[in-house]
Order: structure tokens, then sequence, then C-alpha cells
């Protein structure tokens, strides 16, 4: 995955490069070439990409890992308060635990925008049991929230209902 510091390397090359075609769009002005306003837009995406790279430099792109964590799959974001993942029906509940802790830190953003009623990120865990051919039935197995005010100092709340995991599949070995 890249990192910060790689997109601050690519920022500093975009940046000669973007130098490099300002140049020579002075240049080709100076000497009235007829590709001269081709190096002006040029020119100018050259400074959007680098202001993009650059952007990219300064805000973390990194998540959350929590050692014991299942693999999840979003399948339902309001953008705002609530989400719902789905997981595998043979998690178990210390996995679910570790993975509702990643899911809510990894879907925390300041852009989020809670009411006064409600302030918290709510993440639901689900997975999907097949009870009979044909059928499927979704089954919560567990919750987590957090404050959507601040990122630092907020306590997750982390519910896990152990009744339904009687409704799983038991794994065969």
């Amino acid at each position: 995955m890249l990192t910060t510091a790689n997109f601050l390397q690519y920022t500093q090359w975009s940046g000669i490069a973007t130098l490099l075609f300002a140049a020579l769009t002075v240049f080709a002005f100076i000497l009235k070439w007829g590709i001269r306003f081709r190096l002006v837009g040029t020119t100018g995406f050259m400074l959007v990409l680098t202001s993009g790279l650059f952007a990219l430099s300064i805000v973390p792109l990194s998540r959350t890992v929590i050692p014991g964590a299942a693999h999840y799959t979003l399948v339902y974001d309001n953008g705002s308060t609530q989400a719902v993942i789905a997981t595998s029906p043979q998690i178990t509940p210390t996995q679910l635990d570790a993975t509702l802790r990643q899911a809510v830190s990894n879907l925390f953003s300041s852009g989020r925008s809670g009411t006064r009623q409600e302030d918290k990120l709510t993440v639901r865990a689900r997975t999907i049991i097949h009870p009979e051919l044909g059928a499927s039935v979704p089954v919560y197995l567990g919750e987590a929230k957090r404050s959507l005010v601040s990122r630092e100092n907020s306590a997750i709340a982390i519910e896990i209902y152990t009744e339904k995991f009687a409704q799983l599949p038991k794994p065969t070995a």
C-alpha cells in the first residue's frame, strides 16, 4: 500500500516536471512555437496533478489493524451515523469483538455528520445463514458505537449478541 512518504516523493518529481513544463512553455512563447498553447494546458494539468499528490502526502492513508480481527465487507453505510458489515458465519465472539473495533475505527471520519439526538457512529455486524435450501436469513451478531465528535479519547462500546451465535452453523472438522 502506498504511504504518505511515497506520495511526498511523487510530489517532488511531479513538481520538478511541472517546473520543466513551465520553463518550456515560456521558451515556446518567446520563440512563438505552434504548440505553445498546448504546453500551457500541459503545464496546468501538471499543476493540478502535483497539487493532488501533495494533498495525498499530507493525509494519512493507513487503516487500523487490530490483531485477531476477521475479514469483513462493508455492506451498508449511510455516510452519517450507521454502517453494517458482513462477516463469515464461522466467526467467533472474540474475533467479532476485534473485527468491530477495527471496523468502527476504520469507518470513523470527521466528515460524518451526527445529530443532537444521535452523535455516535454505529457499526453493526451481520452474517447470512441458510437454514434450508433456497432460504437466506441475516443474523446480526453485534454492534459497536463510538463518538463522531473526537477520534482521540473516544470510548468504543461493543455489544456482542452471544445468543445469536447459537444459530450459526457448527464448523466441520
